[in-house]
Parts: C-alpha cells; structure tokens; sequence
C-alpha cells in the first residue's frame, strides 16, 4: 500500500517522526515522535491546508510516497470507540492519548486513522521506534506546488 506525506523539501528524508514530536499534533502529544501520513496525495494537500493562514501559500513543499508491505499488519481506530468532541481544535487529549499508546505499546508499526479534514477518508501514522518500521520504503519524493485558490482571502 502507498500512502503519501507532504512537507517541506528540507524534512523529505526525515523519517523519524522529529517534527511531531516537537509541536504535538491531534494524534500524540509533545515529545512523542510519530509519522502522519495520508491514503491520497488529495487529502494530504487538504490536511496541509487547514493548517496555514489564508492568503500564505505553502512553499518548498514536496510530495513523499511511503511504501507499506502488504504484509504488514494495520492497527485501526475507528469513529465508534472515538469520544464526540474527538474532531475539535485544539486537539484534544483524548486523541493524543490514542496515538501515544499507539508508539508506546508497539503493537503496530501503521495504525489508520478517520481524517477530520476530509470525511470518509483516512491518515496513517507511522511509528518509527516499531521493529518491523525499517521494512516501510520510502518511494518518490517530487516538488509540489499548492493552487493558490485554496488559500484566497
């Protein structure tokens, strides 16, 4: 299975979960280094966007796939064990305790999770620190340009 991660040129090889561990994000907390990564190239530029401030568009950003083996088990969490307010911002910590228990249990070296950006679709974390992580490759990495109109004022 590809799935794809969107960020700048200078992190492209970066593939030890370093820039969520220092901000945190909806699925772990500060100091917990995690990959998030998306089922579409779409939802990525979705994700992207929701985080920058309109009229800014995103430069030196690249398109990064990630090769899963179809071997490989995938943890999922589902919207029905998921608390109501699981998709409010900011994230809260009910979703972070997920993903933290997630690398600190290390059952799964992927765990899929529902998107809020997009409905329907999902992401997938990565968890670096797992045994079987080092059998995930990394594909192509290509510049990626936004199209302005997502960030019109």
């Amino acid at each position: 299975m590809i799935v794809y991660r969107l960020g700048r040129s200078k992190y492209a090889a970066d593939l030890a979960g370093k820039g969520a561990e220092k901000t945190g994000g909806r699925w772990n907390s500060k100091g917990v280094g995690m990959i998030y990564s998306c089922a579409s190239r779409a939802l990525c530029t979705a994700e992207v966007a929701v985080h920058m401030p309109l009229g800014i568009i995103p430069a030196d950003y690249v398109m990064i796939s990630l090769d899963i083996p179809a071997a490989m088990a995938i943890g999922e969490i589902t919207q029905s064990p998921l608390p109501s307010g699981w998709k409010t911002f900011p994230h809260p910590h009910s979703t972070q305790k997920e993903g933290d228990d997630f690398i600190s249990k290390g059952k799964f070296a992927v765990l899929k999770v529902p998107s809020v950006v997009v409905q329907g679709e999902f992401n997938y974390l990565l968890n670096p620190r797992h045994k079987d992580f080092k059998k995930i490759r990394q594909g192509m990495v290509e510049p990626f340009s936004f199209d302005e109109r997502l960030f019109k004022k």
